[in-house]
């Protein structure tokens, strides 16, 4: 019976992190009331905290589950043996996937997490630094294979990154495209950009 009774519990609590993922993506965490996540879970404000302690425990699980989610995609792809530009392929690939399939829980990590208290922020600032870092050797590894020439491997990432974190805004589902079809799309458009055959690059600078 018991035991019966923790599986209850927990598949409570885990719709509750569901219920709050979609709320704080809808309208943000601090546009969002403790009263709109009990209404929408079907309970009122105060059964709410038979669950949690805070709105921020709240926030910080997601939070937490999305910087874990991110992190686990990305290792194998860094791990892996093959050519370096392949690898940075997949690694967008994976990185868009995360945004893709668990798109409310990849929108409040990116997001929100910055409304977090400074303890947890910490926590979840050296996940994302961790993460940084393994962008850092995947980029490592394609220049020293020779398959990657950059002069700024740090803007680079960023701009992968951006590219990928900002497809939640506009990505549907059924639109036809995989996101290991957006990652060869973004990444031939950054190899060889939009500028026509024969034409001068323009001139850098002021």
């Amino acid at each position: 019976m018991s035991e019966g009774l923790v599986v209850n519990k927990n598949r409570t609590k885990n719709d509750l992190y569901e219920t709050a993922g979609r709320l704080f993506s809808e309208k943000g965490y601090h546009g969002t009331t403790i009263r709109d996540i009990a209404s929408a879970h079907g309970i009122l404000s105060g059964s709410l905290y038979a669950h949690i302690s805070s709105k921020e425990d709240l926030l910080f699980h997601l939070v937490d589950d999305g910087a874990d989610t991110f992190l686990a995609a990305l290792e194998p792809v860094v791990q892996g043996e093959g050519d370096g530009l392949q690898k940075l392929r997949d690694g967008l690939a994976a990185h868009i996937r995360v945004v893709t399939t668990q798109m409310n829980i990849a929108k409040v990590f990116l997001d929100d997490w910055t409304a977090l208290g400074a303890e947890r922020r910490k926590v979840i600032q050296e996940k994302r630094d961790r993460y940084e870092r393994l962008w850092n050797q995947l980029l490592a590894q394609g220049i020293s294979q020779g398959r990657i020439v950059t002069d700024h491997p740090k803007y680079l990432r960023i701009l992968l990154l951006s590219v990928g974190n900002w497809v939640y805004e506009w990505y549907r589902p059924d639109g036809g495209l995989t996101p290991e079809a957006l990652a060869d799309t973004f990444m031939d458009i950054v190899l060889h950009g939009v500028l026509g055959r024969g034409e001068p690059a323009a001139p850098s600078g002021g």
